[in-house]
């Protein structure tokens, strides 16, 4: 997921408004608080706030623009969606600014997988349901997490890379470690490589979702390993065009079958990186479904609102929900990987976009 993040600047208001939420929390168990099933009262009907986490990725804007025509689609009445500009912080403002406008169910996709327990906090006592999209919280109470499973976008990359490289170094241009995408992804690349191709030499850059850094990053650890055999773009929105011009400024955009091609594997399915594939440019992505967690945010917002509660299991849209370490369930989309072989499939959501 998920462009720049202003982590020391909201640092010390994350911290606060989690005080708060604690202390309120302490404050309702001592006048001893009933455990609600949030927002069932609402029958499934009422305004739900959707909350995005930015909006200067490709791959986000596209969410946006799906969520009226998911909600529409789903019978879902939702306020106009609400940016919390990458910043941690202002998306528990953004959360709590929702709950005073009265919405009966919140559609949040969050930044910082700790950070959030502070917004989701605020939700619960107020009765109002939460799903959260593309990631999971770290602690808090949601309805449902829509999500692909971030593991295996890890583990996509290394066994393409694995598979086109047969030795010397790649690099991962990982997420931010807040965010249990970045730490999902990060890890199973790392962990695929060292047991599946011990020759490949994985190097790191731990750019955030930040397209600035990644290409300043990139550019440094090119000077000293002219030699970089492959590169796993964690998030494609914000990172495959500051990869692709930072390898063209060095000369060092070849594309495929050509010598000296860098073997690219990206992540999200946007437009863009399915034009870089047809270009040769890139080899590969994993489409994160952009349409799926609108369309299936808006259901399981829906469906809590309303009371209802979900098991464990295969579902009805070729996913499997499972129960998370945490404790929370979470609906695991299907993320194929998507090749030249078939970038063109009319069925990825990338190819529907215009």
């Amino acid at each position: 997921m998920p462009a720049s993040t202003v982590r020391k600047r909201s640092r010390s208001r994350i911290i606060g408004a989690v005080a708060l939420a604690a202390g309120a929390s302490l404050m309702l168990a001592a006048c001893g608080s009933t455990k609600d099933t949030a927002g069932a009262g609402s029958g499934g009907t009422g305004k739900v706030g959707v909350i995005l986490p930015l909006l200067t990725s490709p791959f986000w804007q596209s969410y946006n623009d799906y969520v009226p025509k998911m909600a529409k689609s789903e019978g879902v009445e939702v306020l106009k969606t609400v940016n919390s500009n990458s910043d941690p912080s202002q998306q528990i403002t953004d959360i709590d600014n929702e709950l005073t406008q009265g919405v009966k169910g919140l559609v949040v996709a969050p930044l910082d997988s700790a950070a959030i327990q502070a917004g989701l906090d605020q939700a619960e006592r107020k009765g109002v349901p939460v799903v959260a999209v593309d990631v999971a919280p770290d602690k808090g109470k949601v309805a449902m997490v829509v999500r692909a499973d971030n593991v295996a976008y890890g583990e996509k990359a290394c066994d393409y890379l694995g598979q086109h490289v047969s030795s010397g170094k790649v690099v991962q241009i990982m997420g931010d470690l807040a965010s249990v995408n970045g730490r999902d992804r990060s890890e199973a690349f790392r962990s695929c490589v060292k047991k599946k191709y011990p020759k490949l030499k994985v190097l790191e850059i731990p750019a955030k979702w930040e397209s600035d850094t990644a290409a300043a990053m990139l550019d440094t650890l090119l000077n000293a390993n002219p030699d970089i055999k492959g590169i796993y773009l964690q998030a494609g929105g914000v990172y495959l065009a500051p990869t692709l011009q930072t390898l063209k400024s060095k000369g060092m955009l070849k594309p495929a079958g050509q010598k000296g091609h860098i073997a690219i594997v990206s992540n999200d399915g946007i437009p863009q990186e399915y034009d870089a594939i047809r270009k040769g440019q890139i080899d590969a992505t994993v489409s994160q479904p952009a349409d799926a967690y609108a369309k299936y945010g808006l259901y399981y917002i829906k469906a809590a609102m309303a009371g209802k509660t979900f098991k464990p299991g295969p579902t009805d849209h070729g996913s499997v929900i499972v129960k998370l370490s945490s404790g929370i369930l979470e609906d695991q989309l299907p993320a194929p990987l998507v090749t030249k072989a078939n970038v063109d499939d009319p069925k990825l959501w990338g190819n529907t976009v215009k």
